[in-house]
């Protein structure tokens, strides 16, 4: 009977702090901003202060391979739309605090976030 009761005690604990542990590492953060820094072709061709938005920035960086519209908001950024044929980038969502870039491979586009934590929304619309 000791051993049943000690096995019990020891499964409730450790699903205690695995729950414990979910809710740390998943639960959603506010939005931490940053600089977020456009490359093309691995040149910086344009930083943006997330945090310091207080509305909506909407531009559009040309490459050789095509266009593609960015929106900016604070604290973060996405690509609104892209004439690549894969739409990889615009899929991606928004980046607002995570290491992952943005990536759009066939105008050799780079979103990169500078400063934040480890949040990522991917929500697109």
């Amino acid at each position: 009977m000791a051993k049943t009761r000690t096995w019990v005690i020891l499964i409730v604990v450790i699903l205690l702090l695995s729950g414990a542990a979910s809710v740390f590492l998943y639960a959603p953060r506010s939005p931490a901003g940053g600089v977020a820094r456009i490359y093309v072709d691995g040149e910086l061709v344009r930083s943006v202060d997330l945090s310091a938005l207080s509305g909506e920035e909407r531009f559009t960086v040309e490459t050789e391979g095509g266009v593609n519209v960015i929106l900016a908001e604070a604290g973060r950024i996405r690509v609104e739309s892209a004439d690549c044929p894969d739409q990889v980038c615009v899929r991606r969502g928004w980046l607002s605090s995570s290491p992952a870039p943005i990536v759009c491979l066939p105008h050799r586009l780079v979103i990169r976030l500078d400063g934040g934590g480890a949040a990522v929304d991917t929500e697109v619309g």
